[in-house]
């Protein structure tokens, strides 16, 4: 999986608890943060008050299917999105899924491998997965904000000494620009360190 640039919020909702437990397990050692249900008239309210980026939807269950879920989740949040998977595939659900709005329909047992590459076509999808490019700008962002900290240097006093101007210095730490290795030379030096230390442990 990709780095995830923030914590990345999951419902999973299947009567089974097993199948909870392991999705769990699965997904939060992939860096999620997720949270469980085995009562499907229990995912209104908890997508209302949640703020999930994605739901992960069984479709066989009791007391409601995942498709009627699936209808009062679409209700109350348009943007989340939403993985149905199930046992009991067919062209009926799968196409009745689609059409409010599931970004994919997997079959259980899924391959995690498969499941892996579901979530980060999502990720990317939603804005909300970083390429190994941007988290390379992250590390070297903060690793220029610490060390600059470090040395007692202000944003205007690192520009004076770099001759880089103090916005370009600002984006280059927030990780919105990509400094040149011209720049990064300049900020090493202001810095008394060598340039790979700007790397981090990348």
């Amino acid at each position: 999986m990709p780095k995830l640039p923030q914590q990345v919020r999951v419902l999973v909702v299947d009567d089974d608890k097993a199948i909870c437990e392991f999705m769990e397990t699965f997904l939060t050692a992939d860096g999620f943060e997720v949270t469980t249900l085995n009562d499907p008239l229990a995912v209104e309210e908890t997508v209302r008050a949640g703020g999930f980026h994605l739901l992960v939807l069984d479709l066989m269950m009791p007391k409601m299917d995942g498709v009627e879920v699936l209808e009062r989740v679409r209700r109350v949040d348009k943007d989340v999105a939403v993985v149905i998977f199930t046992g009991y595939p067919s062209l009926d659900t799968a196409v009745q899924s689609m059409k409010l709005d599931a970004v994919d329909y997997l079959k259980k047992p899924f391959n995690p491998d498969e499941f892996r590459a579901v979530l980060e076509r999502v990720l990317r999808k939603k804005g909300l997965s970083r390429t190994p490019e941007e988290d390379l700008h992250k590390v070297i962002g903060e690793s220029i904000r610490r060390l600059r900290k470090d040395a007692g240097l202000t944003l205007k006093l690192l520009s004076r000494r770099t001759n880089l101007s103090v916005s370009l210095l600002s984006q280059i730490e927030r990780a919105e620009s990509s400094a040149s290795i011209s720049s990064l030379y300049k900020i090493a030096t202001a810095l008394d360190v060598r340039i790979q230390d700007l790397f981090g442990d990348y």
